[in-house]
C-alpha cells in the first residue's frame, strides 16, 4: 500500500488520517480526489504525490517518463460545474494565459512545459505542467527558525532583495505582473540557493474568470473584469480594492515579505487597524539604508513608491567608494547557517598581497559578501579584531588597510594544527561547510544538553570544550568518509522529493523502498547507534541516513547489491551464497506464485540479519530477524524479497536456500461400492496419476 503525504511533504504511514508530524487532514487530500499515486496520466506523468492544494485546485509531484523521469509538477484546475462550453472557456483562457507563461524563460522562475486535459473516471481536467524546484518555501524556512526563537537576518533579508529583484524587473520588461508575492510563493533551490518565483497570479486569475462568468451554458462572455488576486496583508490596497496592478504592486508585496521574514510576525501584526499605517520598526530594529527603502516601497499612494526594481536595486547597492587597485583581497570567512555556529574550522592563512588585480568591483563584491554574512555568529573568527579601513582626506584618496588578524593566531600550536587538519580533511571530503558546523553543532549538544546554543569563547577558559568540539568533528568525519564522493557533496540537500525518486527508482526492478532502507540502516546505525528509535529523518544527522541510502541505491542498480534468483528448470530448490563487508547487504527477489509452500533456510554468522517481504509489501514474513528459517505459504504472486544483511564487524559468509513446492491437489474421491449381482469387472492396467510440475519462475 501506497504511503501517504501531507502537502508540506512529510510522510505518513497508509491508513493515516491526519498527518503525523503537522497534523493536516489527509482523508481530504486523498480520498477528496481520483488522482492516486502510481497513476499514469496522458501517458506520460507519473503521479509520485500530492504537495499542495488550494484555490487553484491540487497541485502534485510526477515524474515526466517521456524525459527520462525527470520530476515536475503538476497543477490542477477541475471546474466544479463539468459542461462542455466550461471546459471550452476554461482551455481558450488557460492557452491564452499559457503563451504569456512560454515567453518567461529565467534560471529563477519554474519552466512552463505543456497544457494538457485528460479524463479520468468520467470528469475531465486541466493541467499546466511545469519544472520541479527542489527546496523550501520561504514560509517553511520561516517557521523552522521561529521554533528555534530565530528570525531572518538583515542581512540575510537584503540578499533576498539582491537577488529577487532582478527577477522582477526580467517579468515586468515583459509585461507580466505576478500579482501574489509572499514567503509561500518563493522557494530556495537547494542546488544553488538562490530564490526562486512560483505561482504567478495569472494562472489564478483564470480560475477566477470561469468560475465567476462561465458556469452557466449559453451566456455570453464580456470581457473580464479585473480580478482581485492577492494574498491580504500582502497586496497593496489598490490591488485589494480594485484589482490595479503595476510593477510598484510586486514591490509592495516584496517589502511586506521582507517585514514578515524580519520580525516572524504576519502583515496583520505589523499594520496599526486604526489609521492602516506599518509599525513594523517596534518589532525589528535594521540599519536606516535597509529601513528607509522598505518604507518607501510601502508608501500608501502608488506614486510615492519606487516605480521599478531596478530603482530598488539601486537604493539599496549605492555607488562604491572608488579606491586605487593596489590592495590586497580582504578575507572572507566561510558564510554559515542555521544555528549558532560552536567551533567551526578557522580560515587558511591570507595570501601574499597581490598587484593590479583589486578592482573597485572587486572591493564593492567582497564587502557585499562580508555583509551577507554579518548577521551570523561565527565562532573562531572574531570580527571585531579587524582593524576598520581608513582613508585620507586628499584629492586622491589612498586608503590604508591594515592586515587582519588571522584567526589561527589566537591559539595554541596545537590547537592550530589540529583546527587546520579539521579544515583540510572536510575539504577533501567535499563536505559542505555550512551543514558540517551545524551537524557537529547538533552531536556536541547531544552530548553536552547545558551548552546549547552557546557560543564557545576564544580564551583559555573553553579549550577544553573547544578541544571537544574538535574531537566531535574529528570523529564525525571518520564516519563519513566511507560514503561515496556524490553522497558526501549532497549532504544538506536531500528531501522527502528525493525519497519518492528512490522508491520509483528501485520499484523499476520490483524492490520495495523497505529493502533499500534495510540496507542504508546498517551502515548508519553501526555509526549512530543513539539514534536508534529516534525520529531523525528531518534533522542534520538524517541527511547522513540520506547518503547512505543514496549509496545502496546506486550499488542496487549496479547489481553489486541486488540479484535475481531463477530456478533451473524443472528445479524446485535454489542456493545463493557470498561474503558480505561490515554493514554491507545484498537483495534477492524471486517471482513465485501464490499458494505455493516455501521454505527458507540461512546459514550465516548470527549478526547478518534477514527480512522477508511480500511483493505488495504489506506483509512482512521477517525483518531485520535473526531466524535462520521460514516456512509459509505464499499469500501473493509477484516478486518475494529476501534481504541478507551483515552488522558483524569482520566479513561474514552467508547461505541462502529457497525450495518451492506447488500445493498438493486434493485426492479424487472414489465412490463407495454397492452391492450387485454382476461382478465388477477388474481393469487390466491401473492408469498412474502424474505430479504436477513447478513452473519455472518468470524473469
Amino acid at each position: 500500500m501506497t504511503n501517504l503525504y501531507c502537502s508540506k511533504g512529510h510522510e505518513n504511514s497508509p491508513g493515516s488520517r491526519f498527518c503525523l508530524k503537522c497534523g493536516e487532514n489527509l482523508v481530504d487530500n486523498y480520498l477528496g480526489g481520483s488522482i492516486q499515486p502510481g497513476l499514469i496520466l496522458g501517458d506520460r506523468y507519473l503521479i509520485v504525490r500530492q504537495v499542495g492544494q488550494g484555490g487553484f485546485g491540487r497541485t502534485y509531484l510526477a515524474e515526466d517518463v517521456n524525459r527520462f523521469r525527470e520530476l515536475c509538477v503538476l497543477k490542477e484546475f477541475s471546474p466544479q460545474v463539468q459542461t462542455a462550453y466550461v471546459l471550452q472557456k476554461a482551455e481558450e483562457l488557460f492557452q491564452r494565459e499559457a503563451s504569456v507563461l512560454y515567453k518567461l524563460q529565467h534560471p529563477q522562475i519554474p519552466r512552463f512545459r505543456e497544457l494538457f486535459r485528460v479524463n479520468i473516471a468520467g470528469k475531465e481536467y486541466l493541467f499546466l505542467v511545469q519544472d520541479y524546484v527542489e527546496g523550501q518555501n520561504y514560509s517553511y524556512l520561516l517557521n523552522e527558525r521561529i521554533k528555534h526563537g530565530l528570525r531572518f537576518t538583515e542581512a540575510e533579508v537584503k540578499q533576498l532583495l539582491q537577488q529577487i529583484l532582478p527577477v522582477l524587473e526580467y517579468i515586468h520588461s515583459l509585461g507580466v505582473i505576478h500579482r501574489d508575492i509572499s514567503p509561500d510563493n518563493l522557494i530556495l533551490r537547494n542546488s544553488d540557493q538562490l530564490p526562486v518565483l512560483i505561482d504567478f497570479g495569472g494562472v489564478k486569475q483564470v480560475v477566477a474568470v470561469v468560475a465567476s462568468q462561465y458556469y452557466q451554458p449559453g451566456v455570453s462572455a464580456s470581457p473580464p473584469a479585473a480580478t482581485l488576486l492577492g494574498k491580504i496583508g500582502f497586496a497593496p490596497p489598490e490591488q485589494m480594492q480594485t484589482g490595479s496592478v503595476s510593477p510598484h504592486s510586486d514591490l509592495y508585496a516584496l517589502a511586506v515579505t521582507a517585514l514578515v521574514l524580519l520580525t516572524g510576525k504576519q502583515p496583520q501584526e505589523l499594520i496599526d487597524n486604526y489609521n492602516l499605517s506599518w509599525q513594523w520598526r517596534r518589532e525589528v530594529s535594521v540599519s536606516q539604508m535597509l529601513g528607509q527603502v522598505l518604507d518607501k516601497m510601502l508608501a500608501p499612494r502608488p506614486g510615492d513608491r519606487y516605480q521599478s526594481a531596478q530603482q530598488v536595486l539601486q537604493a539599496l547597492n549605492p555607488a562604491p567608494v572608488s579606491y586605487p587597485p593596489t590592495q590586497p583581497p580582504i578575507y572572507t570567512p566561510e558564510p554559515t547557517s542555521g544555528t549558532v555556529a560552536v567551533s567551526p574550522t578557522p580560515p587558511p592563512p591570507l595570501p601574499p598581497p597581490q598587484k593590479t588585480w583589486w578592482t573597485p568591483t572587486k572591493i564593492f563584491v567582497t564587502a557585499l559578501v562580508l555583509t551577507s554574512t554579518a548577521g551570523l555568529v561565527l565562532w573562531g573568527l572574531n570580527q571585531g579584531d579587524r582593524n576598520p579601513i581608513t582613508v585620507n582626506p586628499t584629492p586622491t584618496p589612498t586608503p590604508t588597510i591594515t592586515q587582519p588578524t588571522n584567526p589561527l593566531d589566537k591559539y595554541s600550536p596545537e590547537e592550530r594544527r589540529r583546527k587546520q587538519r579539521l579544515s583540510d580533511r572536510r575539504q577533501q571530503l567535499g563536505i559542505d561547510g555550512n551543514f558540517y558546523i551545524n551537524l557537529v553543532n547538533e552531536i556536541f549538544w547531544d552530548k553536552n544538553p547545558s551548552l546549547r546554543g552557546r557560543t564557545l569563547s576564544d580564551g583559555v577558559e573553553d579549550e577544553s570544550l573547544r578541544a571537544q568540539w574538535d574531537q566531535t568533528a574529528s570523529d564525525l568525519l571518520d564516519k563519513l568518509t566511507p560514503l561515496s564522493t556524490k553522497a558526501r557533496r549532497q549532504l544538506g540537500t536531500y528531501t522527502a522529493a528525493e525519497r519518492d525518486q528512490w522508491k520509483v527508482e528501485v520499484n523499476q526492478i520490483n524492490v520495495g523502498s523497505r529493502s533499500l532502507y534495510d540496507l542504508g540502516d546498517a551502515p548508519f546505525f553501526k555509526a549512530f547507534p543513539q539514534e536508534k528509535g529516534k525520529n531523525f529523518i528531518d534533522q542534520p544527522i538524517g541527511q547522513i541516513w540520506h547518503a547512505f541510502v543514496s549509496d545502496k541505491l546506486s550499488a542496487i542498480q549496479a547489481g553489486s547489491a541486488f540479484q535475481k534468483i531463477v530456478f533451473d528448470s524443472g528445479a524446485t530448490s535454489k542456493t545463493v551464497s557470498g561474503t558480505l563487508k561490515p554493514t554491507n547487504g545484498k537483495v534477492f527477489i524471486a517471482d513465485l506464485a501464490q499458494d505455493q509452500s516455501l521454505e527458507l533456510t540461512l546459514q550465516a554468522n548470527p549478526k547478518v540479519l534477514l527480512s522477508v517481504y511480500s511483493p505488495s509489501g504489506k506483509i512482512i514474513f521477517l525483518e531485520d530477524s535473526s531466524e535462520r528459517s521460514l516456512s509459509v505459504q505464499l499469500p501473493e504472486s509477484g516478486f518475494y524479497e529476501f534481504v541478507v544483511v551483515s552488522t558483524a564487524s569482520a566479513t561474514a559468509d552467508y547461505q541462502l536456500t529457497l525450495t518451492v513446492e506447488n500445493p498438493t491437489p486434493p485426492p479424487e474421491l472414489t465412490p463407495t461400492p454397492t452391492e450387485t449381482s454382476t461382478p465388477t469387472p477388474t481393469p487390466t492396467e491401473s492408469p498412474t496419476e502424474s505430479p504436477t510440475p513447478i513452473p519455472t519462475p518468470t524473469n
